[in-house]
């Protein structure tokens, strides 16, 4: 199928004939994702009936269009109360919620959604021309480059740690250890499970996010009146249409690190099992490495926020590839989709280019126009979705240790869930009021087994030899670019200082 103007413009006349699937999908995208706990896939999979009953085409659509808004919703309570809907939007909470504290809560979440929509729909637009060659990344990206790019992650910790190197370390470690409980990779023995069946598989994310964030959160709320410091209040009450579009200035002027976040999204997103989690945190990472003030990182800076959004939403074209042209579902929501394409009997990989490409690059050209959509849902979001930092903090705390609570049970079913909710809740809040980071725990607990595995994958394939972790030209790159990224900020300081 030639991608000329006559193909691309039927292809885009087509999807946008299918508003009325996508715009009802887009909403309910963006009130999912704002819900801690409940994933685009968890949607999906409540819906699975109707996306069954439909036609291929039209349940597709409405499922690409959900999974893109729901990445967008998830940034939504991140800004707003530090609880991130979903875990892409983990680090969105390291500068959105600085700024909602500051009263800047309307240009928080104006450049969130600026770098959401802008990030998703450039990704789209990238995918649908090389749609043939990103299917080609995951055969070059094997377990040591995996290793390397969760490393760039995993940095971040050092990151945090450079502002108390001792309770940040601390609390990285902690992370990395809540992250080895569960069966080991390689001959199934249980670690620190205690004997509860329910750890056999790991610490479940969302259990583990929603208590480290958002109860924890609930929880120090709870002892003051209202979210925003003192000095932001009057800010914040006294906000108007203005700040919003001061936002999306802001925004405007740091294109370029939309672009390249976007991108890096896309990239990891390609990636089989590394996800929105990873992309983000290696975005913020590299946003913050390559700043010429990266100090400001922490404090409510702007392209802390953007790095991340566009990181995340990058990631949603990017889980389609494989899914499409290898038939490899890149994460839990791809996988629904896998089972709806298998039930209509749709060939997937190189077949489905042959047999039916308008299937194919129609649902990568209908994700474009879900986000072309998006933009006229941000305007009001930001203005009026702000005005929650107003609620007093004793009517907001309960709803959303109530909510999230839900949120916890929701995915697995396990009312085991909701007491590990509130164990990491405690965790949290004690963490919170001696000054460690419950972000640095997080990273620990999102990428300490996600290395892990593919560490050992590394050494079984080269009968335990950890120099293979340097035998990959490509993860010799990565190499280069991981030491390269950790020292440019000390070299930038150290020349800054000569100057």
């Amino acid at each position: 199928m030639e991608l000329d103007l006559a193909t691309l413009g039927s292809l885009f006349a087509h999807a946008f004939a299918l508003w009325w699937v996508i715009i009802p999908a887009v909403f309910l995208g963006i009130v999912m994702g704002a819900i801690p706990g409940f994933a685009a896939h968890n949607t999906i999979i409540i819906l699975l009936p109707f996306t069954l009953a439909v036609d291929v085409e039209i349940g597709l659509v409405f499922m690409v269009a959900l999974y893109a808004a729901s990445h967008l919703g998830g940034g939504i309570p991140a800004i707003l109360v530090n609880i991130p809907g979903t875990g892409g939007a983990a680090a969105t909470t390291l500068d959105g919620y600085p700024m909602t504290q500051q009263g800047k809560a309307q240009a928080a979440l104006a450049l969130s959604f600026f770098a959401s929509v802008l990030g998703g729909f450039i990704t789209s637009i990238v995918t649908l021309f090389a749609l043939p060659y990103l299917s080609q990344v995951g055969f070059y990206i094997h377990s040591v480059e995996m290793v390397i790019v969760m490393l760039f992650g995993l940095t971040l910790i050092a990151v945090i740690a450079a502002q108390d190197m001792l309770k940040g370390l601390i609390a990285g470690f902690l992370g990395l250890l809540l992250g080895a409980v569960g069966s080991d990779y390689i001959y199934s023995t249980p670690r620190g499970t205690f004997g509860f069946l329910e750890l056999y598989d790991g610490v479940p994310l969302i259990p583990a996010l929603v208590g480290l964030f958002a109860l924890s959160e609930a929880f120090v709320m709870i002892e003051q009146d209202l979210i925003i410091a003192k000095e932001g209040r009057e800010r914040a009450r006294s906000a108007s249409w203005r700040d919003t579009f001061n936002g999306f200035k802001v925004a405007i002027r740091h294109w370029g690190q939309t672009i390249i976040s976007s991108l890096i999204g896309l990239v990891i997103g390609v990636l089989p099992g590394a996800g929105a989690s990873i992309a983000a945190f290696v975005a913020y990472q590299q946003a913050r490495s390559v700043s010429k003030t990266p100090e400001k990182f922490g404090t409510g800076h702007a392209p802390g926020v953007i790095a991340p959004e566009a990181a995340n939403n990058g990631v949603t074209s990017g889980t389609l590839v494989p899914l499409l042209a290898l038939g490899i579902p890149g994460g839990s929501t791809a996988a629904v989709m896998l089972i709806v394409l298998q039930y209509h009997g749709v060939p997937l990989g190189p077949k489905l280019f042959i047999q039916n490409p308008a299937l194919a690059y129609g649902v990568i050209a209908a994700m474009a126009v879900a986000y072309f959509f998006m933009v006229f849902t941000i305007l009001p979001l930001a203005r009026y979705m702000a005005q929650v930092t107003l609620i007093p903090t004793k009517y907001l705390g309960p709803l959303i240790v109530t909510f999230t609570l839900v949120g916890a049970y929701v995915p697995r079913g396990y009312i085991f869930d909701m007491w590990l909710a509130l164990a990491f809740g405690l965790i949290g809040y004690i963490a919170r009021k001696t000054g460690y980071h419950v972000a640095a725990i997080l990273i620990g607990v999102i990428l300490g087994p996600l290395v892990e595995q593919s560490f050992l994958r590394a050494l079984r394939l080269s009968d335990g030899d950890p120099l293979v972790l340097f035998s990959s030209t490509l993860g010799n790159v990565l190499w280069a670019f991981l030491v390269l990224s950790i020292a440019t900020p000390y070299l930038t300081k150290y020349w800054r200082a000569r100057r």
